[in-house]
């Protein structure tokens, strides 16, 4: 969960509202702006084209063959890093402690709902695996989805417990503290679930029947990242200046 708010951005000055790329101010929810309109704000529009070519990808090169149990793993993480991306949309715009509040919930909502979508993945795999006797976590793109897997989890408890339950660390200022890691670490972990879908298509099951193209996923990857990471706020990451 990329992004989750500080609670008094007025002591940290305009610093807080300048993106990794443009200028101060860019990529800003406006005062009165429903919190949807974050998900096409600036080149959260380059993001949405990245991660729903990517997710069309996918699930075109599925339907486009007998449907059986298998199937549901690449549909359910598709769709779960489709979640995850509209996760760390929706939060990172958000400025005022108010759109902060608002945007924390929904982010930890979208992203709850995106991991257990991921999660229904594995255990669809999982089980095809055992009923077949098949081998697991060998390939590329089997080890690199576990990674992620275990990621996410950490990811989503950590986040949740320290803006909801942040005396578990001790005091509120430590768990504030630890929001710039977890900033970091969900662009990281989000990195890391398109490499995963990019190693995807290395697998036999893929060359042998879905037939997705490396370069198309590389593609759509880059473009959801080259959508997602300008709107970094710098001062967010403890980056000042």
């Amino acid at each position: 969960m990329a992004g989750i708010p500080e609670d008094d951005p007025a002591a940290q000055g305009r610093g807080e509202e300048e993106p990794l790329l443009g200028r101060s101010g860019d990529g800003l929810q406006g005062e009165g702006k429903p919190i949807y309109y974050n998900l096409i704000l600036g080149t959260a529009v380059v993001a949405q084209a990245g991660t729903w070519i990517l997710a069309a990808i996918v699930w075109a090169a599925v339907f486009s063959n007998d449907l059986m149990l298998f199937s549901a793993h690449p549909l359910l993480n598709s769709a779960g890093v489709l979640l995850v991306t509209q996760a760390i949309l929706v939060l990172q715009p958000t400025h005022t402690p108010k759109q902060k509040k608002w945007g924390t919930n929904i982010h930890a909502a979208v992203n709850i709902t995106g991991i257990l979508t991921l999660i229904a993945g594995l255990v669809i795999i999982e089980y095809n695996k055992i009923s077949h006797a098949g081998d697991h976590f060998v390939s590329p793109h089997a080890i690199l989805g576990l990674i992620t897997y275990i990621l996410f989890g950490i990811q989503a408890v950590v986040g949740i417990t320290q803006y909801y339950t942040p005396t578990l660390y001790g005091s509120v200022d430590n768990a504030k503290a630890l929001y710039k890691y977890h900033r970091v670490s969900g662009y990281v972990i989000l990195t890391l679930s398109l490499a995963t879908v990019c190693a995807a298509t290395q697998t036999d099951f893929n060359k042998n029947v879905l037939h997705m193209q490396l370069w198309a996923v590389i593609v759509a990857s880059v473009i959801t990242l080259a959508g997602v990471l300008p709107r970094i706020q710098k001062q967010k990451l403890g980056i000042k200046g």
